[in-house]
Parts: C-alpha cells; structure tokens; sequence
C-alpha cells in the first residue's frame, strides 16, 4: 500500500458485503468515500471545535492544521491505523491555568508544543522497547489519577467563566446534551456534544428575540447587558481567508504545567491503537510506537504555528464501528474537507461566537466525562484502591490538581494544580512502592516478563482497550 494513498475497491464500490468490513487498504466509490470522509468531520465537530475556543485559540487554524495532522498521521502509519486527529481537549485546563496566570495564547502554543516533542520522543521511546515501557512508568493506578485530576481541575472554569453568562441557557443546554448523549443511537449519540451545540445556539438567537440583551458577565468579572448570541463577526469576516498565524513562546512555568498532559495523550493513542486493531482484525502491536510519535509531530507542527495540539478522536471510532468502514481513504476525504473549512474565515467567527452560556452547558458534562475516564481506566485495569500503595498517592494528587494546591520553591518558581498534582502521584507512587512490603505489591515487579501492553487483560487499556478519550 505504499505511504497509504493506494487503495483496491471493495466489492461493487457500494456497500460492504453482509459480515464483511471494507479494510484499510480498500475503499468504496470515491463519491461514497467523500461522503464518509464528510460524515468523520461532523463526528468530530463537537469536541474539535469548542476545543480551541475554550482555550482561545483561532478554531479556523485548529480545523485545518486537524487535517494537516491527519495526514501526517496516515503517513507516518502507512496508511495501517485508520483514525482522524482533532484538537485534544486534555490541555483545556492547561490553557485555563497559563491564562490565570499571565500568559497569553503564544505562551499556551509554546508550552503544548514541548508537551507534543516529549510525546514524540515517548512514541521513538515505544517503538525502540516495546510497549511495556509504558506500562513500567505509568502503571493505571498512575494514568486512571492524572487523567481524573486533569478533567476535574476544569470544574472552576465552568463553574466561573461561562455558566455565570447565562445559568437557564446552560441547565437547558445541559440538560439536551445529556439526553442527546443517552438517549440517541449510532451516529446521532456520538455527534451528541455537537448537537448539544446547535441546541444552545438556536435557544440563545430565541432568546434573544423573546426577552432581549440579558445582564451577566460577558466573559468578565463585571455585569453588563450583552446579547446571547453575538453575529456582527460573523458578517465581517471574509468567505475565504487564511487563519491567524502566531509564533509560540517559551516559559518554564507554562511548561511545567502543561507537561503532564503527555501521561492521557499517552493513553489516548493507546487506548485508540487497541480499539482499532480488535475492530478491523489486524494486529497493530508494532504500530503503537509510530502513532504516539505521529501524533506527536503532527502536533508540533500545528503548535508551532498557533494552531492547538492533537489527539486521535474516538468518535471516528463510532462512525467506522457504524458503517463497517475502516478505509483510510475516507481520512483522506475528511482531512481535505478539513483545509477546506480551515480556509474559510466565516466559518470560524461562527464556531468563536458560541455563547457562553452555550458552554457552560457543554462543558459540564464534558469536562466531567474527561475527569472520569480516569475512573474508567481504574475500572478497567480492576485497581484496588483498598490497597494504600494505590489509595495514597492517587488520593493526594487528585486533592492537589482538582483544589489548585501550590508549592512555591522560590520567588521566581512555584508548582501547582496539574503539574504538582501529576508529580505527586508518579513519584509517590513509585517512591511508596520501593519501601512498600512484599504484600502490597501483588503484581511483582512492573517489568516482570510476562506483562505486555497487548496482552488480552493488559492492566492499562482494560480487557475492551477503551481508554480512548479526549
């Protein structure tokens, strides 16, 4: 198949044959392949979107460096692990924190894109010993609490940034999406977060219709009169357009922050390589190196020029489980949509004119579905968290990443929220392991030979290998 760009038609082109899946290296017609490609893009709308708006970022320059990314990532696999790379959700809280602190959207790309060049030495890392590596440094009890700490340390953000503008918008909202994300089925459930979206934009312009400007804070500290829904960018900007270019800046504190963010990438593109390889049949053991390092590259590259990091996208993995579809070629289709939109700067002031109360409705559940796959990796690796050497560290990084605790070192140097509470719970773990007795210890050593990251009940990815998050 070459670099992944080759492709044999499946069957008539049509549909898959009953019990049959269309493999990687095939395709359907290309006017069907264009379809799917446009329906993974829609799949991902809801997450890769609201993404760099929470996190300030041009969403024109995140939808196209997603496509830019995809294909670096279909390369550099050689077209084996069908997947679509959007904006990773996973440094929202990083943005919010570097934000708080001063810096400004060059600062929070500078630091991401450390995080991303750590990723890709982790995936070369992978690649030259084998996935056990991963396990050995970051055993679930370690993953499952920094992804958790991660996720609920954006509870303040919600909480006092965007459900304050507009608190009925929000429950409503809330309350759509979670019956979106329930209650639907196929496709629908796993375009949830976007439908969620459209729901609270339509409410907002009724809103506004029915009962005017309404009095809150508009993304301030201070109360003023503001419409719900804002659209006077939306009619300055041009159809077509390149985005916002911007060169990343480097801080040592940012990056301390941002840094254990590359523990739930990790996992993320872990967690995807397993799923993917137990739906399409294929035995992508070697492949886990190269997505890591994949990812990373391609998010160094979108940092590098203002754009957000990214990560592989689970909804794609609902939209190939749906059609039986695992054909790269409609990633292909679905990252040139993706330029497509990046070059249309309309379409960008209407995703930065979510209101805010849109999203304080979304990210309710959002964030807390992030923090959560921290419990589902527990869950899954069956962590006893009876066990002290579980329970400690865990418990103690939480408290410090969710509460914001801080240890100033010096007058130029403090660690705190994520950063601290991720180091908390990788050196204590480690730390209380080494003194912990024998029978707190029921595992053996973590490089006992006979552990693998692929094996069936692998204690990181869970018997399903659905770790996969954003």
């Amino acid at each position: 198949m070459g670099l992944g760009v080759r492709w044999t038609l499946h069957g008539d082109g049509r549909t898959p044959a009953p019990g049959a899946v269309v493999r990687p290296d095939e395709r359907l017609s290309w006017p069907r392949t264009a379809g799917l490609g446009a329906q993974h893009v829609v799949a991902m709308f809801g997450a890769s979107f609201v993404a760099p708006v929470l996190m300030g970022l041009d969403p024109n320059l995140a939808i196209m460096m997603s496509g830019v990314a995809t294909m670096i990532f279909l390369l550099a696999t050689r077209g084996k692990v069908p997947s679509y790379l959007g904006c990773s959700l996973s440094f929202v809280g990083v943005a919010a924190a570097i934000r708080a602190s001063g810096g400004d959207s060059a600062t929070v790309t500078g630091a991401v894109l450390v995080v991303a060049a750590v990723l890709f030495l982790a995936g070369l890392v992978v690649r030259k010993f084998g996935a056990r590596v991963i396990h050995t440094a970051m055993p679930p009890v370690v993953t499952g609490a920094v992804v958790m700490l991660i996720g609920f340390n954006l509870a303040p953000v919600t909480a006092t940034t965007y459900w304050p503008q507009d608190q009925w918008t929000a429950l409503l909202v809330m309350l759509f999406t979670g019956l979106a994300v329930v209650c639907l089925r196929g496709f629908l459930s796993r375009i949830a977060i976007f439908l969620g979206l459209v729901f609270g934009y339509l409410l907002s312009w009724v809103l506004d219709l029915v009962f005017g400007k309404i009095h809150s804070p508009a993304g301030g500290a201070e109360a003023v009169d503001h419409w719900r829904l804002d659209l006077s960018a939306v009619g300055q900007a041009d159809w077509v357009g390149l985005p916002s270019f911007h060169a990343p800046s480097f801080e040592w504190s940012a990056i301390l922050v941002a840094l254990p963010v590359v523990i739930a990438l990790i996992a993320e593109n872990a967690g995807h390589v397993k799923a993917v390889g137990e739906m399409t049949g294929d035995d992508l053991d070697d492949k886990l190196g190269t997505a890591i390092a994949a990812d990373g590259a391609a998010s160094v590259l979108s940092t590098a020029v203002g754009g957000p990091p990214n990560t592989t996208y689970s909804e794609n993995i609902g939209v190939m489980a749906a059609t039986r579809v695992y054909s790269t070629a409609a990633y292909w289709a679905a990252a040139c949509f993706a330029l497509l939109f990046g070059l249309c700067p309309k379409f960008g002031a209407v995703v930065a004119a979510i209101p805010g109360g849109v999203l304080g409705g979304i990210t309710v559940i959002l964030y807390g579905m992030i923090g959560l796959l921290g419990a589902q990796i527990w869950t899954n690796a069956k962590v006893d968290l009876r066990n002290p050497l579980n329970l400690v560290p865990a418990a103690a990084g939480i408290i410090i990443g969710v509460g914001g605790v801080s240890l100033k070192i010096s007058d130029n140097f403090e660690l705190g929220g994520i950063a601290l509470g991720t180091l908390v719970v990788i050196t204590g773990y480690h730390v209380l392991r080494a003194f912990a007795p024998a029978h707190l210890k029921p595992d053996g050593p973590l490089l006992d030979a006979g552990t693998s990251a692929y094996d069936e009940k692998d204690p990181l990815f869970g018997e399903d290998g659905k770790t996969d998050g954003k």
